[in-house]
């Protein structure tokens, strides 16, 4: 298989601390320091949270803008992908920074459980976000956290709610959600393969020691990678990771396993759809 593999890096999330590993940035210059490390180690995607001074999670339109302008500056066509997850605000305030107009942003199209809490995805702001990534031409990478959601994309997809080709992501591992089982990842890519066609590109994440698991099942099944301290703190049960890199460089060993390139960030925009950088 010589299709080149996308890799997406994570660097922050909402919940990982410097309390479960140091490596996590959490202030803009750290975020811009790690993802130019991870960027120069394969990933071709940011993925990208923000945070307060004491690591809180915030959707602050302002942070977003220095975090961009870090990016765009250090890690040079790189794709920016903003989260309008829920922890980091509700309501509309989650999108309050698409019109800083990032390549893309993530797009969970309905509700599920997570480890404490319900992660609420009302349909009223799903429609809301999607048409402001229409709006301002972001890209969602669609999170699916069940095959409900892989579905729903189908159907706003259908309605010209969303432009292209969807981009989807199968999020496993969540406490209390999808857990890693390979007959539903397989289901779930067969799924997107009937609806999208078998040409459309598709990710898959894996939460905590799953992180590895669902890096070789995608990249060996013809998907592409996301990894990242966002989603996992560690090498293995005794090693914190000491970087986003590091993980980055993980997948990418992963990928010449499969005999697939790393895709570049030219490639990735190109394979994605999306502009030039």
């Amino acid at each position: 298989m010589s299709k080149p593999c996308i890799i997406c890096v994570a660097i922050t999330g909402s919940v990982p601390q410097k309390s479960d590993n140091p490596a996590v940035p959490i202030t803009i210059e750290e975020q811009v320091e790690s993802a130019q490390e991870a960027y120069e180690a394969g990933a071709s995607i940011c993925h990208a949270h923000v945070r307060l001074e004491d690591g809180t999670p915030t959707s602050d339109p302002e942070r977003f803008a220095k975090l961009k302008e870090g990016l765009a500056k250090h890690c040079p066509g790189m794709i920016t992908q903003f989260s309008t997850g829920g922890r980091s605000g509700a309501g509309q305030e989650r999108g309050g920074m698409l019109p800083l107009k990032p390549d893309m942003a993530s797009l969970t199209v309905g509700s599920n459980n997570f480890p404490m809490r319900v992660y609420e995805n009302p349909p009223d702001l799903v429609e809301w976000l999607a048409a402001e990534m229409l709006k301002h031409d972001i890209k969602p990478e669609i999170e699916a956290f069940d095959l409900s959601h892989i579905l729903k994309a189908a159907e706003m997809a259908e309605k010209g709610q969303l432009a292209g080709t969807p981009y989807v992501q199968f999020v496993m591992g969540v406490k209390n959600a999808m857990p890693v089982d390979r007959e539903v990842f397989d289901f779930y890519v067969k799924t997107v393969h009937r609806f999208f066609g078998v040409d459309a590109p598709w990710c898959a994440a894996g939460i905590g020691r799953n992180q590895i698991v669902l890096n070789e099942w995608a990249i060996a099944a013809g998907g592409h990678a996301r990894t990242g301290l966002e989603d996992n703190v560690r090498l293995d049960r005794e090693t914190l990771a000491p970087s986003n890199a590091a993980l980055v460089r993980r997948a990418t060993a992963i990928a010449e396993q499969h005999g697939r390139p790393v895709a570049t960030a030219a490639q990735a925009r190109e394979m994605l759809g999306l502009r030039a950088a």
